[in-house]
This record gives structure tokens, C-alpha cells and sequence, in this order.
């Protein structure tokens, strides 16, 4: 996409200290490093990000209706599973158009406060008469590695990674993703931000030590307007408290966040601040970018993931290898329960709800099991239960209260 000019550039420090004493309601709880977010950031990978790109480039162009954008996509499955991501966690969003069918990938990671409120962290993965390795190979490789860093940290929102196909032919694929998806969820979705990294690779050769900063600035609609200039605020404290990174702030335009901002979502977006003069060319490929300006700009966007989704600020004294981030929610509950199967694969399960006087109250059996279940627990009494989910030689137990 063409990006217009920005119009503000400073240094992080003092533009931090300057939006402490400007920014909107909205924004004003306390925004201050977070010692346990620096160091899951610099845990970002320089090595990651290069293979990242590099394997991206030779899978070739990446239009509709080629192999490539397929083996794209299925490169993308692996790399989550890799990841530990089970498949309950991954999902298809298929869609056609112009005769061709094409998919976006979606990775869920459910919240421990606010399951059902998303962080939406995304970025398009086809390209256009080149292998688009800046364009958006760069946003690809940066969503891969907060991906990676995030699968066993608690945060309070729950987040999906999505990875966009159409994006290059009109946003064809973030379209059918709002109109489907997210206006198709009874409720509709709840989203709390929508992050968008697009053509965030840089240019070789050059001083690559700002990223641009974008918030919504459209008029149709304009009531989230407050709300966008905000985030986008929190965004760029983020990139100084966790990256080496200035900034310079912009303006939205262009990209996988326009149909969320036109269906009145809160949206955000990084893109590149020395712009590629390789786009939408044969010749937008590793050798014209700066992967070193890349892992800078998937540390800064890990910091401010953490941030937007309030992850845990200590390490957890939960042991993942035992509970696999399973959780019932809402909890306390009324009429039904949710079971999340975090990052627990199996194609079945049995879950019982115990009283206070180890009384069996509730006993049922899952075949092929989505991501999140809903129980009803219709008829049970007022009070504190045991719950407890069974798959093979693993059992997770909490406590739930019905309301």
C-alpha cells in the first residue's frame, strides 16, 4: 500500500513524557515498563525473523488461484503448530472470489479474564507480482514471532493472530473475515483493538530506526476516532519502553484494518517509516530489506501485545505442562459454562461438576472438540462446585461458583 507522509517524529522518551500529559481518558491507567514484558520481548529472535523471511520468499508470488499462496498458507499452519499451537487453536476462514477460493488462517489464544473480548493482531501473507518478501512478508515474520513468545503467557484478553490472503486484490479477505466472522457471531465479536503490521521490512542500505505509528483518522465512521488516537498513544510508549525504535505517528490507510475501522472498531497499525521502493515488484525481496529493522519492529510489537492484552506481569505459577491453560469461563456463572481447551490436543474428553460434598452433579462426554465449549448447567443449585476435565492420563481441576 502507499503511505502517506507523517507528521510527527520524535525521540520515544520525549514523546512518552509529552502523551502522559495529553492523552484522553481513555488511556490513562498507568503505562509504565514492565519488567516482565522487556524480557519476554528480548527473547524476539534475529535468527527467527531471517529464516522467517527467508522461507516466505522462496515459497514464490503469492496470488489467488497459485500453488504458492497455498503452500503459503500451509506453511503458516505448520509454523503455529510448531509453535505448540494445537488444532482446536487453528482455523480457516475460507472465502471466493473472482473465481478463486482463499483462506485466512486465525489462531485463537483464550484470555483469563475477558475471554470473549479480542485483541486482533493481523496481517496479510498474499503478495503480488512478487514474492512480496517486504510486502508483507516483514508483517508475516513479525506476527510468527509475537506468536511464538505468547503461546504460554497468560494475558486477561484473549488474542487471535490472523493471517489475511486477498489483501493485495482490495482487502478480499478482511472484508469476508468482518462480514462473516465477526458481524456473524452472535453477539457480534467483541473486539478491544485490531493491530495491523503491513510492509514493516525496511530498506537496505539506509538508517532504519523509526516505525511509523498509524491511528484512524476517517471520517465515516468517526466515533472511534478518541479511542484509535489512544491506543495508537499506547502503541508508541510501547515501542519506546521495549524497542530501540523512535517513532513517527500517521494515519491509517489502505490495509487489513480498514474494514474493521469502517465496521467502528478501535484499529492501530505499524508500517514501515523508509519505504520501499521494491512493492508490488519482482524485485521486493530480502536482499532490498533490513531484517535486522524487521526483528526491531517484532520486539517493539511483542512489547505492545503484552500491553494491549494485559499478560501476567510475574512469571506464572501455573505449570503448562499440567494444566495446558485449560479454563472455564464465565466463572461465576449462571446458566451455562464455557470450557476453553487452551493448549490441551485430544480428540475427546470427559468433564464432571463435583458439589461441596463430592457429589457427581454433572457428567458428560466431548467427541471432536472445538476450542471452547458451551455447557448448559441448567437446574444445578446456587454454590461453589469442582470441575473437572479428563483426557486419557490428564485431569485439570477448578473451582466455579453458580450464581
Amino acid at each position: 500500500m502507499l503511505k502517506p507522509k507523517t507528521i510527527i517524529n520524535m525521540k520515544p522518551k520525549l514523546l512518552a513524557l509529552l502523551l502522559s500529559i495529553t492523552l484522553s481518558p481513555l488511556s490513562l491507567f498507568a503505562q509504565t515498563f514492565v519488567q516482565r514484558y522487556a524480557d519476554i520481548a528480548n527473547q524476539t529472535s534475529q535468527t527467527n525473523i531471517t529464516n522467517y523471511l527467508t522461507e516466505y520468499e522462496a515459497l514464490g508470488v503469492k496470488y489467488r488461484n497459485t500453488q504458492a499462496l497455498e503452500n503459503a498458507y500451509q506453511w503458516l499452519v505448520n509454523k503455529y503448530t510448531g509453535f505448540g499451537y494445537t488444532a482446536s487453536q487453528l482455523s480457516t476462514d475460507t472465502y471466493s472470489y473472482s473465481g478463486s477460493t482463499c483462506k485466512n488462517l486465525v489462531v485463537t489464544k483464550v484470555g483469563t479474564l475477558y475471554p470473549n473480548t479480542y485483541v486482533i493482531v493481523c496481517g496479510h501473507y498474499d503478495s503480488i507480482t512478487g514474492t512480496g518478501t517486504n510486502d508483507n512478508g516483514s508483517g508475516v515474520a513479525s506476527i510468527l514471532e509475537m506468536a511464538r513468545l505468547l503461546k504460554d503467557v497468560n494475558t486477561e484478553y484473549s488474542i487471535k493472530f490472523i493471517n489475511f490472503s486477498g489483501e493485495e486484490d482490495g482487502l478480499k479477505g478482511s472484508q469476508h473475515y468482518v462480514s462473516s466472522v465477526v458481524n456473524g457471531t452472535t453477539p457480534k465479536m467483541n473486539i478491544r483493538l485490531v493491530f495491523n503490521l503491513d510492509e514493516v521490512g525496511g530498506v537496505a542500505g539506509m538508517t532504519n530506526n523509526t516505525i511509523t505509528c498509524e491511528r484512524d483518522t476517517n471520517g465515516t465512521p468517526s466515533t472511534n476516532n478518541a479511542a484509535s488516537s489512544a491506543m495508537t498513544n499506547e502503541l508508541i510508549t510501547c515501542v519506546g519502553l521495549y524497542s530501540p525504535l523512535q517513532t513517527t505517528l500517521s494515519y491509517a490507510y489502505a490495509s487489513d484494518y480498514m474494514p474493521f475501522q469502517a465496521n467502528n472498531e478501535i484499529i492501530t497499525g505499524f508500517f514501515e517509516t523508509n519505504e520501499t521502493t521494491h512493492k508490488h515488484t519482482a524485485t521486493d525481496l530480502l536482499v532490498n530489506m533490513d531484517p535486522v529493522y524487521n526483528f526491531k519492529v517484532a520486539k517493539a510489537a511483542t512489547g505492545a501485545l503484552l500491553h494491549f492484552a494485559k499478560a501476567e506481569t510475574t512469571l506464572s505459577v501455573n505449570n503448562f505442562e499440567k494444566d495446558f491453560q485449560v479454563s472455564f469461563f464465565p466463572n461465576p456463572t449462571k446458566d451455562s459454562i464455557h470450557i476453553n481447551m487452551g493448549n490441551l490436543e485430544t480428540s475427546s474428553y470427559d468433564f464432571t461438576i463435583t458439589d461441596i460434598n463430592g457429589k457427581s452433579v454433572l457428567n458428560k462426554r466431548i467427541f471432536n472438540p472445538k476450542l471452547i465449549e458451551a455447557v448448559s448447567i441448567e437446574g444445578l443449585s446456587k454454590g461453589m462446585y469442582l470441575m473437572t476435565l479428563n483426557s486419557g492420563d490428564k485431569k485439570i481441576s477448578k473451582k466455579i461458583v453458580i450464581e
